[in-house]
């Protein structure tokens, strides 16, 4: 996908229409792994997939929606986690733009450079404005973490990257 001073190609009419289709994939998944309150995320699978086909800002404005719309709805905590979807659309998109999904190991590469710039933006977030604890599945990760000596810091981070 070329990028145009004008922005047709991003928001082509393929692109508007995939833009809601990933959040519902997002919202839908993400809801069922919360009700179940499994220990991973799953929310961003929309995210990235409108990042493969739709390059990096159409990844990048659907998970930034995606978290948004579904603070609004449902899910205050999920809003304040905006910041961290828009990261994973932008850098999935750039890692599709170089060509680090066209083989496995590119695409082990993908899933780890994804793991970190999403990781940088969510740490923060979940220390500084919820304590480490967002009522999540992955907490149960976090208080093992805490209950074998770890400081919050560093079961934070292993939570979040795993």
């Amino acid at each position: 996908m070329e990028n145009t001073a004008s922005g047709a190609k991003y928001f082509s009419s393929r692109n508007i229409v995939l833009i809601p289709l990933a959040i519902a994939i997002n919202m839908t998944i993400g809801q069922l792994v919360s009700l179940v309150k499994l220990p991973i995320f799953l929310d961003s699978i929309g995210t990235v997939t409108a990042a493969l086909l739709g390059g990096p800002i159409i990844g990048a404005i659907t998970g930034l929606l995606t978290n948004l719309i579904w603070g609004l709805i449902n899910n205050p905590v999920a809003a304040s986690f905006a910041p961290v979807a828009l990261v994973i659309g932008l850098s999935a998109g750039l890692c599709a733009k170089y060509g680090l999904f066209r083989s496995w190991w590119k695409v082990l590469l993908s899933g780890l450079i994804i793991s970190l710039a999403e990781s940088i933006t969510a740490v923060p977030i979940r220390l500084y404005l919820f304590g480490g604890v967002t009522g999540s599945g992955a907490d149960f990760l976090t208080a093992y973490l805490l209950a074998l000596g770890k400081d919050l810091t560093g079961s934070v981070i292993v939570t979040v990257i795993t």
